[in-house]
């Protein structure tokens, strides 16, 4: 009997000490978030609230750049948490990506997910991209938080799908100049809510005018635009000083979106040239910037 209890306690400790081992490597296991954005209310939301219109052809959307700052403000609100990545829902005709989409799918940690485009302009397919993959990416414990930009009821599934794998799911959304833009039966849902303003979106929206800068102007070379980053760099560490550098590295290779903004202004500035689109020279403008500030370091 005695040997019988001692072999119990022995098995009991090693199963004590494995659950041990594992809430150890749970607890230094980092929490994980993911950005999803359902683009069809992006470009209708903020395009009424900077432009004054939502359809999409009267205004220009500096996607890359709105990207960077809403990576920026998640880090800034999941603090001790890294991001796996942003997921770009939108519609295409028969789901083949436009030169824009391209150019969103290029950016470095950005997935573009598309349903179908119908004859009327209609997304068709999003909502089911979405629920798919926020409830696959909580089901395999790969996010422990979802900060969701949209507006749509049909997306109160999606959030439910993922709150029942353990995921919290945060609610982003645009000001909207008169009423709500948003269904309630997802804000009733969601975990958390939070609306970005008018000064959040203005430097990315701005309604299509005259081009800024002719469109026959020679394209500048990568490495033209990457030393432009370099000299507007040194102006900003001038201007801003070290204790702004030592702030600003953690960020690396992100730019909070008031200086990525800044940076995009300048540099056009000084090529004469439309960056906008443009996602492997402002990857060089970046990079620019970058180098020199590292250098100084």
């Amino acid at each position: 009997m005695n040997e019988d209890h001692a072999a119990l306690t022995a098995r009991i400790d090693r199963t004590n000490e494995l659950l041990q081992r594992m809430l150890a490597e749970v607890a230094k296991t980092p929490s994980t978030h993911a950005i999803f954005v359902d683009a069809g209310y992006l470009y209708a939301a903020a395009g009424r609230l900077v432009a004054g219109t939502e359809d999409r052809r009267a205004f220009d959307l500096d996607a890359e750049g709105l990207i960077e700052a809403l990576i920026d403000r998640a880090r800034t609100i999941f603090a001790d948490s890294r991001l796996l990545r942003v997921y770009w829902y939108d519609g295409a005709r028969r789901r083949i990506h436009t030169a824009e989409q391209q150019s969103i799918a290029e950016l470095p940690d950005v997935k573009v997910r598309l349903g179908n485009l119908n004859a009327n302009n209609q997304q068709k397919g999003v909502d089911s991209l979405i629920r798919s993959d926020l409830e696959s990416l909580a089901r395999h414990r790969a996010i422990s938080d979802a900060a969701l930009l949209g507006g749509d009821e049909d997306l109160v599934s999606a959030v439910e799908a993922a709150q029942g794998y353990g995921a919290r799911v945060h609610l982003w959304g645009i000001e909207a100049p008169e009423g709500r833009n948003q269904a309630e039966p997802l804000l009733w849902e969601v975990d958390s809510q939070r609306t970005f303003d008018l000064d959040f979106f203005k430097p990315y929206v701005s309604r299509r005018t005259a081009q800024a800068y002719e469109a026959t102007a020679a394209r500048p070379t990568r490495d033209d635009v990457r030393f432009v980053g370099a000299q507007i760099a040194a102006k900003w560490l001038v201007a801003r000083g070290r204790e702004a550098l030592i702030e600003l590295l953690p960020g690396h290779p992100y730019l909070p979106g008031s200086v990525d903004q800044d940076l995009l202004v300048e540099a056009e500035g000084l090529l004469q040239y439309s960056l906008r689109g443009q996602a492997d020279l402002r990857r060089a403008l970046r990079d620019g910037f970058w180098d020199h500030l590292q250098t100084q370091y």
